[in-house]
């Protein structure tokens, strides 16, 4: 059950940012406080409020806090490499069958919970269980991830995720030989009708475009380097199955299973190789990047031998 806190707005905030009063009132960051707008959690005069509206004298103030649950107590993720930290933010390469936070339904290993387990600090911001998650990667998809240390970086992250300013460069191994070798898949992704768990390219989808390039081709399989512009959930997966070039051992999108046990593939062969982001505090592009785990690259030995 949430707690909702119901108030006339204090003249001493008459002007204000949304998110700059509720913080102000409810005594939590700003960045929780945009967390809470961009949900519908606030509303102003019975209508949800965005974080950057303008506190009006008069106006009536609701805010709903979601109900504190009990968040498990952080577990070791054996595999969770450290590739760079300062005080701002903490760059992961994420080992496969990790996923970046606690979910319904997922009681598994996560990000966020290994870096506490290991004495790392995280930011405050964001809902219990994200707190310090800018951005994510399926729980079968390994690589490169960034997480926030402060509740500036958390913004400021989050930011650049939403505008679209990163960088983010995957390697997919797929299926077959991409026609042309190199271009762009500009296609909306939504759930798949009667699947809640599966995507597809569907009319009403949201906008979704992937850009690749074949960087070595093989008798089966093709090796991708792959540009995402927009960051939809599993939208690699999604669109190179679109094109009938699914990624190797993907069986959740149609991947061939016979190949996949030729290479020893037990899921699908897609790795966050590089991601660029601003950092927070200097201003300048920082790059971290991760080299494929054992079993992509056993895959690729594989696949050359064929």
């Amino acid at each position: 059950m949430s707690d909702t806190r119901a108030l006339p707005v204090p003249e001493g905030l008459v002007g204000e940012r949304v998110d700059i009063g509720v913080a102000r009132l409810l005594g939590v960051s700003r960045a929780k406080a945009a967390d809470l707008a961009s949900t519908g959690s606030v509303l102003v005069d019975g209508v949800p409020a965005a974080k950057s509206d303008r506190l009006a004298a008069g106006a009536w103030l609701e805010v709903s806090l979601p109900e504190v649950r009990p968040v498990a107590p952080p577990q070791p993720v054996p595999g969770l490499a450290v590739l760079y930290e300062d005080d701002d933010l903490i760059a992961v390469d994420k080992p496969v069958g990790v996923a970046a936070h606690a979910s319904p339904g997922w009681d598994g290993p996560t990000v966020a919970g290994g870096l506490r387990a290991a004495g790392h600090t995280v930011a405050s911001a964001g809902p219990e269980e994200r707190q310090g998650i800018v951005h994510r990667l399926d729980v079968g998809t390994s690589g490169v991830m960034v997480v926030a240390k402060s509740d500036h970086a958390y913004s400021a992250l989050k930011n650049q995720f939403k505008e679209r300013t990163v960088d983010k460069v995957y390697h997919a191994l797929v299926q077959g030989h991409p026609d042309p070798s190199r271009g762009t898949i500009d296609a909306p992704i939504g759930r798949q009708r009667g699947h809640d768990h599966r995507f597809a390219v569907v009319s009403d989808g949201r906008p979704s475009v992937t850009h690749y390039e074949t960087r070595e081709a093989f008798r089966y399989a093709s090796l991708l380097e792959v540009h995402l512009e927009t960051g939809r959930t599993h939208q690699i997966r999604v669109h190179m199955a679109a094109t009938r070039h699914p990624c190797v051992g993907d069986l959740t999108y149609g991947a061939d299973p016979v190949l996949a046990e030729r290479l020893g593939v037990t899921r699908q062969w897609l790795h966050a190789v590089q991601l660029t982001v601003t950092h927070p505090a200097t201003g300048d592009p920082i790059t971290f990047t991760s080299q494929y785990p054992a079993d992509l690259a056993t895959a690729l030995t594989r696949l050359r031998d064929l």
